[in-house]
């Protein structure tokens, strides 16, 4: 069953497009080593779609606007200096109970400027005012310097319950996380990765919470389950989400005053298209009943479209897509 045209179960919806034999997972291989997961290499592309506007304007009153910033705002407490700021092109629903999320992303290697800064894609499931007590679960892939000491795109987890303050890491640098598969290595490099206009790789994230326990697992396409997190770590997510966002985010640290060349995505805007500009597709919730729904009511947002847009769209194949990122610094972006 397509599971873009009705409900699945979580961990029942198939893979689109062929699967090569591993994604070599960089940071344990060895000609023997049992670590890895599947990736899917996808050739197909979306296209004849009426694509969603990503103007703030175009779909949401000034106000609102206004509570997302903020809502941005608290999720950048992370970042280490005032200069810098937290730049996003992301899908997100909101108004309901979600008890999970998936999606498909393809794998790039986003050039990053300088090693105090990132570039991630991402699924958020978050809960909570918005204020001190924000609770996030995110997995994704990222490239930072920083953290991993190269430009690789790795696998990672990270989670917190007070707006990034004090608690919640990255990966299994704290507890929190508990990992169930020792094949697969949390913070690794991944391979392969797509090519700009050649071939695309990406990966399938499920999160979802178990509804007799209240655990929330992360799974790797159709593999087995990767770990999750206990539910005792929680407060608002002790229940369910109210908001999942899938998509970019970049740290901007202004080097010598101006906006940073540090990519989104593949570093080419969504206007590219296939093969060319990073995507995120299938984009599905978990609703109530513990089934995986399509996420029909997606909004987009680029808080800086001039550095890095979203545009969608929904068709049989890809259910609801877009296409995100950017180049960063550019004639439009300085």
């Amino acid at each position: 069953m397509d599971s873009t045209c009705g409900k699945t179960r979580p961990g029942g919806a198939p893979i689109i497009g062929s699967l090569v034999p591993l994604l070599l997972l960089l940071l344990v291989f060895s000609s023997s080593s049992p670590a890895g997961l599947f990736v899917s290499a996808h050739k197909g592309h979306a296209r004849g779609n009426k694509s969603n506007s990503t103007s703030w304007a175009a779909f949401r009153p000034k106000e609102e606007l206004l509570a997302y910033r903020r809502i941005m705002a608290r999720m950048a407490r992370m970042e280490k200096a005032s200069n810098k700021t937290i730049r996003h092109a992301v899908g997100y629903v909101t108004g309901d109970q979600f008890y999970g999320a998936k999606a498909s992303l393809n794998v790039w290697s986003a050039k990053v400027a300088s090693p105090e800064e990132f570039s991630l894609s991402q699924i958020w499931v978050i809960s909570g005012s918005f204020g001190n007590d924000l609770n996030t679960i995110e997995a994704g892939w990222q490239v930072s310097p920083e953290l991993y000491g190269d430009s690789n795109p790795r696998f990672f987890t990270y989670w917190t319950t007070d707006a990034y303050q004090e608690t919640g890491c990255y990966n299994l640098h704290c507890s929190g996380f508990v990992q169930t598969n020792n094949r697969i290595a949390i913070g690794a490099a991944i391979s392969p990765i797509s090519v700009f206009n050649g071939r695309q790789y990406d990966i399938s994230l499920l999160i979802w919470k178990d509804p007799r326990r209240g655990h929330w697992w992360l799974q790797l396409g159709s593999g087995p389950l990767v770990g999750y997190w206990p539910s005792f770590l929680f407060s608002h997510l002790g229940g369910h989400a109210n908001m999942v966002q899938f998509g970019g985010e970049v740290v901007n640290s202004r080097p010598s005053g101006s906006h940073t060349p540090t990519q989104m995505g593949s570093g080419h805007f969504p206007r590219e298209g296939a093969n060319r500009a990073a995507y995120f597709r299938n984009v599905q919730v978990v609703d109530w009943d513990n089934s995986l729904v399509p996420a029909a009511a997606l909004r987009l947002v680029a808080d800086h479209p001039g550095c890095y847009d979203i545009k969608g769209g929904s068709n049989r194949a890809w259910g609801n897509y877009f296409y995100y990122g950017g180049p960063g610094r550019n004639v439009h972006c300085p």
